[in-house]
């Protein structure tokens, strides 16, 4: 056996001595805090009904159940994903590494030992953390997996959402497709932990309505991009996913990448980095919605820049060119390839990514058709001055400040009200307190002591006699004597 084979098994062992130590430390933590709370809400009768269904079990999803277990709350986790591939991070997520500061403590919900560098160290050591300048992406991914494994999260995986039944003012009904079985569940409480693309999808421009398929991707489908090698490649978008699936399709041997970008220039400054602060965090939801309005639609104006090391990424080729002013007019077929049209000229190419984000459309997502014209919309509750509409913005659900969807006519159903929508388009109701890693653990916290609240309220008859019936004694009767009356002790 060779020198470097021997170094790579000792390296391997003391990882997971290292890990093994640290998920010890995980079990110590919680114990010194008296963490979970035990289960204090009262048995479901039916085996198919359950307290809290929590649909997504990326990041998300995972930071809403430990919550809520802190809190004494079992919920179930339901993903179309199979294990180990919930997420973006090992599926279409293409950064190198993440764009958030290493140091930020994600889903750790203030518990040290679950932070990632924790994680990290216990396998890597206090040396390599601090040569580390930022998360590398599977790495993410692959601490996600072993947070959701030391907390023995019950996560579902291959579970496709399919429909939502909100007749029951009591629950809501969840139909599933499970390796082509139709699986139904109710729970008390649903949070909607669905990621980027919540109730809508990719946002696919009209200029590619009569391109042929084979010509064209969206960034959020799985490409092929061993098959791009020698190819020239076209990429619509100058965000940080622009970036990410440029530089893939280089490293994989491009013939050349043409990032078309519709801005004259990029924005240099990231404005959502000057929200971070714990104020922010916990202050935002009592915002007057103009301020609400004001800051998202600012920001969506000047837009975010992609990151530093993610635009040196693509910069390094020599292949790579940055066409500013160039927005995509239209495309058509030519021969074998295709021909992109710009205010810049013509550019002929082989194959077109499109980096044009998400659109939310609830009428794009069969599973959510009972929600259709039935939640309460930004555009419903908010009409800015004529100089600051955003259409995108107007379509965001209006929650409250336990993430619920409010209804949006008084017919509608109430059981909106026990659906949680912890995903990216609570953003603009809630603040930076979902799906990205700054503020998860204070909107899952957040989330769980609303839901804790809610279900003590719903359930307090049960709880008024579980205290008038309680009869574990404090007192047993023999830890004291009952004195003589002082009259007779005087005599």
């Amino acid at each position: 056996m060779s020198l470097s084979s021997i170094s790579a098994i000792t390296s391997s062992l003391a990882a997971e001595q290292g890990l093994a130590a640290l998920e010890a430390r995980v079990k110590q933590d919680l114990e010194w805090l008296a963490l979970p709370a035990k289960r204090w809400l009262p048995q479901q009768s039916d085996a198919q009904a359950q307290d809290v269904a929590i649909i997504g079990a990326g990041m998300a999803g995972l930071a809403a159940a430990f919550a809520l277990r802190l809190q004494g709350i079992d919920a179930v986790l339901y993903d179309k994903a199979p294990k180990d591939y919930e997420g973006p991070w090992a599926t279409t997520a293409r950064m190198e590494t993440l764009r958030s500061p290493k140091h930020l403590t994600g889903p750790a919900l203030d518990i040290p030992s679950l932070t990632f560098r924790a994680w990290y160290e216990a396998q890597f050591g206090l040396d390599a953390w601090d040569a580390l300048d930022k998360i590398p992406r599977l790495q993410w991914a692959a601490y996600l997996r072993w947070y959701r494994e030391v907390l023995a999260l019950d996560v579902r995986n291959d579970h496709a959402l399919t429909g939502l039944n909100l007749q029951d003012p009591q629950r809501v009904g969840l139909t599933f497709s499970h390796h082509n079985e139709t699986r139904r569940v109710s729970a008390r409480k649903v949070i909607l932990a669905i990621g980027m693309d919540a109730f809508g999808g990719p946002a696919i421009p009209d200029f590619v309505a009569d391109v042929p398929k084979q010509f064209w991707a969206h960034s959020e489908e799985a490409i092929d991009f061993a098959a791009l090698a020698g190819r020239r490649i076209a990429v619509v978008g100058g965000s940080a996913t622009a970036m990410d699936v440029s530089a893939t399709a280089l490293e994989a041997g491009a013939a050349g990448v043409e990032l078309l970008i519709r801005r004259p220039d990029f924005p240099r400054v990231n404005l959502s980095k000057g929200a971070g602060n714990p104020g922010f965090e916990a202050g935002y939801f009592n915002l007057p919605d103009e301020w609400k309005w004001r800051l998202a639609q600012h920001i969506a104006t000047v837009q975010i820049p992609p990151p530093h090391g993610s635009t040196l990424r693509v910069s390094r080729h020599p292949n790579a060119w940055f066409n500013f002013n160039a927005p995509v007019e239209r495309v058509e077929t030519r021969q074998e390839g295709i021909v992109v049209h710009t205010p810049q000229g013509e550019v002929p190419v082989d194959f077109l990514i499109l980096a044009t984000g998400y659109a939310l459309n609830w009428h794009a997502r069969p599973e959510f058709n009972a929600l259709v014209d039935q939640v309460k919309t930004w555009g419903d509750a908010w009409q800015p001055p004529a100089d600051k509409q955003n259409a995108q913005l107007a379509s965001y659900p209006y929650l409250g400040a336990d993430f619920a969807f409010q209804a949006k006519h008084d017919d509608s159903p109430s059981s909106l009200a026990r659906l949680h929508c912890f995903s990216y388009p609570a953003l603009l109701s809630n603040g930076h307190v979902v799906g990205l890693i700054p503020g998860i653990s204070q909107g899952a916290r957040t989330l769980a002591q609303h839901i804790a609240g809610q279900l003590y309220f719903e359930d307090r008859e049960h709880h008024y006699q579980a205290i008038i019936h309680y009869d574990d004694p404090e007192l047993l009767g023999d830890e004291w004597q009952p004195a003589v009356p002082y009259a007779w002790r005087e005599r």
